[in-house]
């Protein structure tokens, strides 16, 4: 296949980009919520993330994912360092898009799923350890899931369905948050006393840079500037208005319309919709999005009713919008759009197998997680001492005030 030499070249480029302002975007949005003490540390974190992530990809972690297949588990280390990526010619899986732009661009996927992990150790954990956990998380959760959805592994040799990251970004990113919470413990004074978001506004201009990156995210999982690319564009922006008004709405009756709970429904929708974008149209984005903002809303309600501290909500958001949104490929995929048709158009079988799929790299992300974070707390301690998080992560951990 003969490499593009433009508007592909270009459109992927631009969506490089886009993704890549989706981790400030995520450390604005985490940033705002936590408390002042603490800002420092978490925007912090996810560029730390962005760079750790940068190095790992580079040496191992894209030919892993996108090297020879072995037994459908991993790719091979024929890429390791970058071998034989080109600038000039395409790969197997970048389409006319010269494979070292699809490297890129498949990069900033991995650092984002990273940084959206970061919830679930918000206000307590040490950056030492974040370290480590973060290597070691990218090549055994990430990196896999990956390549069994993406690399020809043995997800996608079942005709598992995902178009951009509903399994490989949210579904790992939010169960891993979950676990890492539940091995690290609650916050001190949690549900003591306040714990309330020192700035609402960093939140809401973090979630407006989410949006906005998402559109990169999902169009450019297309791989050109063509057909589904535009829907990609289109049913993103659908979903997330949608999930927007419907947190809304849930919490409206529950109280007030808060505008952290709108903004949570619109990333609720994003991500339900990210596995669908290549699959549905407009007004099925609707459902989705509009189940996802309550599904989500709903996870978060009982999240806080059993005193789980997963911080900003990653397994409440992301890992249950993830779920979601897997299956309803499963349901609503059209073969008008990508040649896909779902149970509503008599394909049970891709139902199954995406629903199947869903509940594998749930257990999968989970259960790797959380062995990881023990093992990581055994021999170095994944939590800061008790004077330190009384101070803040910002002073004790960087020597820096907000």
């Amino acid at each position: 296949m003969a490499v593009d030499t433009g508007s592909a070249i270009a459109w992927l480029l631009a969506s490089t980009a886009l993704v890549m302002l989706m981790i400030p975007g995520v450390g604005l949005f985490y940033g705002g919520l936590v408390r002042k003490k603490n800002f420092i540390s978490m925007v912090t974190m996810t560029f730390l993330a962005f760079s750790l992530v940068s190095i790992q990809w580079i040496f191992i972690g894209y030919s892993l994912v996108f090297g020879n297949d072995i037994y459908g588990v991993i790719g091979n280390f024929q890429s390791i360092g970058l071998s034989g990526v080109d600038m000039d010619l395409p790969g197997r899986f970048s389409g006319v898009i010269p494979e070292l732009l699809f490297m890129a661009y498949q990069m900033m996927f991995a650092a984002v799923t990273m940084a959206i992990v970061i919830s679930g150790m918000a206000e307590r954990v040490k950056l030492s350890s974040f370290i480590i956990f973060a290597l070691l998380w990218t090549t055994l959760v990430y990196d896999p899931v990956a390549h069994w959805v993406w690399g020809g592994g043995w997800l996608a040799a079942l005709g598992f369905l995902d178009f951009a990251g509903g399994a490989v970004v949210h579904i790992t990113a939010g169960f891993s948050a979950l676990a890492i919470a539940l091995v690290i413990g609650k916050r001190a004074g949690f549900g003591t006393y306040s714990m309330e978001p020192h700035n609402i506004p960093m939140t809401l201009l973090g979630a407006g840079l989410l949006w906005f990156g998402w559109f990169g995210f999902n169009g450019g999982s297309a791989l050109a500037a063509n057909g589904p690319a535009i829907n990609a564009i289109v049913v993103t922006n659908t979903a997330a208005a949608a999930g927007a008004l419907a947190w809304l709405a849930a919490s409206w009756v529950g109280g007030h319309p808060s505008s952290i709970g709108m903004v949570s429904g619109a990333i609720a929708g994003l991500g339900a919709i990210t596995p669908c974008a290549g699959f549905v149209g407009p007004q099925v984005a609707v459902l989705i999005g509009v189940l996802a903002g309550l599904l989500c809303y709903k996870a978060m309600e009982w999240r806080i009713k059993k005193g789980m501290d997963e911080s900003l909500d990653a397994w409440s958001v992301h890992g249950i919008g993830g779920v979601w949104g897997t299956v309803a490929v499963g349901i609503f995929a059209v073969a008008a759009i990508n040649g896909y048709n779902g149970l509503l158009y008599g394909n049970a079988g891709q139902f199954l197998v995406n629903a199947g799929g869903a509940v594998f790299v749930l257990a999968y992300s989970f259960g790797v997680s959380y062995v990881l974070a023990l093992v990581i707390d055994r021999i170095m301690g994944l939590r800061v001492s008790e004077e330190e998080e009384y101070v803040g992560l910002d002073l004790s951990q960087h020597g820096e005030r907000a």
